[in-house]
């Protein structure tokens, strides 16, 4: 994946501000700021699913802005922002979109590594909020993809059972998977990703693997250089 000046803006608010970065095969790659930072705006606009003001946006060799089918057959993606039909059940939703791709990953498999099983008769709004962030990522991996988008995959899950999501996760980078998630936990973004880019008002501030960027901070805590880069950015 390659993006290159990428801007998005409303009305007179520019959101992504001529973002540049690229993203390795087999790599899993985070993508920190606060909230309002441009980082889901980012991911929509990477995708085709908002138009760009300026720059391009590469996935897989493609332009998705030209070439959605083909793209989305190859992407997965979770957006914060996802809604499910009233009264779906679990099973039914999990079904409908499995019919979409030629070969999809077996959706009782996924529910089973996901600890969701036994809420497949259940309907999707009777789920708790960590439940349904559980089922976007389940479904964002039913066409196998060769990069999946996540964005706070684990906002709303307890410590127990973001570990689990985040064992899941190394298991499918190992398989060859690439992985683009935004995160605020620092934690996180240090368990599982092998770069960093930290961007403020849709601009980046830093880059590198997690031990880059806290070296060119003067903390030795990712948490610590995160909040330093967030405050300092006219000093990098």
């Amino acid at each position: 994946m390659k993006v290159d000046n990428l801007t998005k803006t409303f009305g007179k608010r520019t959101v992504v501000d001529k973002l540049s970065f690229q993203v390795e095969r087999q790599e899993v790659f985070g993508l920190l700021g606060p909230n309002g930072a441009g980082k889901s705006t980012t991911i929509e606009t990477a995708l085709g699913l908002k138009k760009a003001d300026g720059g391009t946006a590469e996935i897989l060799g493609m332009d998705p802005a030209l070439k959605r089918k083909k793209v989305f057959e190859r992407v997965g993606v979770q957006l914060q922002s996802t809604n499910f039909q009233n009264n779906i059940r679990v099973e039914e939703i999990c079904g409908e979109l499995s019919a979409l791709y030629k070969s999809p990953a077996d959706y009782r498999e996924l529910l089973c590594q996901f600890r969701l099983d036994e809420f497949r008769k259940q309907p999707v709004e009777k789920l708790s909020g960590g439940e349904r962030q559980k089922l976007s990522v389940i479904l964002a991996l039913l066409p196998r993809p060769e990069l999946v988008f996540l964005d706070e995959l684990t906002t709303g899950l307890d410590a127990a059972a973001r570990r689990e999501v985040w064992q899941v996760l190394k298991e499918l980078k190992a398989k060859g998977m690439t992985i683009f998630l935004t995160t605020h936990y620092m934690e996180e973004a240090e368990s599982l990703c092998d770069r960093l880019l930290l961007i403020k008002h849709g601009r980046k501030i830093a880059t590198g693997t997690v031990k880059e960027v806290v070296d060119g901070s003067p903390y030795d805590s990712l948490e610590d250089a995160y909040l330093w880069y967030m405050q300092e950015e006219g000093n990098v």
